[in-house]
């Protein structure tokens, strides 16, 4: 048995399998006593989950074009300081995500935050937490995500919670695999790949719903 997944692009891999081997336990001199009390010698079945690891790895990346949801992503919070004072607040709400099981890391570079935001974008780290002075003061956090920006200041507790729900069920909410076929035409094919593209691209798909964009005259190739 052969079980093949679908990627976002629409190809299809073969990953796992389950063999039924007649030749190994033979060579192997494997025997059972059977019910009518003689000798057997048994049938081996391999089974593989994913194939080969590091293909397996190579296929789900291509698949959601690093950007995993928050369930699978290597590092799910980052926590980002806008001043030193802030800093020992910031490493404390880490330790309450550390030890709740989420893998954090926190950015004590003394950069703008801007530039932080960016990288930690860049890097398509989920969920972001700006940790300024009056965070630190109201004990709380401003959360920012990868593709819808700023969510907004909420408790600690809060936050913690949502994301909870968000890595327990798994949700996949963030990426629509294409399984359609690519559709034909120059306009078409722009806006079906714009769908692959981050979340937070959403001006480019605003502007490919507005406007069709073909070739120009000068550059299309006689049929």
């Amino acid at each position: 048995l052969d079980f093949h997944i679908q990627d976002s692009l629409g190809r299809t891999w073969q990953c796992g399998t389950i063999q039924l081997d007649y030749q190994l336990p033979g060579r192997f001199n494997l025997e059972y006593t059977g019910a009518d009390g003689e000798k057997h010698c048994p049938v081996m079945i391999h089974r593989v989950a994913f194939g080969s690891i590091e293909r397996f790895i190579g296929i789900i990346t291509e698949h959601y074009a690093g950007a995993f949801p928050t369930w699978l992503s290597p590092v799910q919070v980052k926590l980002l300081p806008i001043t030193d004072r802030a800093a020992t607040y910031a490493d404390q709400v880490a330790a309450q995500l550390d030890e709740a099981g989420y893998r954090v890391e926190v950015d004590h570079r003394n950069e703008k935050i801007g530039k932080k935001i960016r990288e930690a974008q860049l890097e398509k780290v989920p969920y972001m937490l700006v940790i300024g002075d009056k965070e630190a003061e109201s004990g709380t956090v401003s959360v920012r995500h990868r593709a819808d920006g700023d969510l907004g200041v909420m408790e600690t507790a809060a936050f913690m919670a949502q994301l909870k729900e968000l890595v327990d069920s798994k949700a996949n909410k963030y990426h629509t695999p294409i399984t359609a076929p690519c559709p034909t035409g120059h306009g078409a094919f722009l806006q079906w790949r714009l769908l692959r593209l981050p979340a937070w691209q959403k001006q480019w798909r605003a502007f490919a719903s507005t406007k069709e964009i073909r070739p120009k005259a000068a550059n299309r190739r006689p049929h």
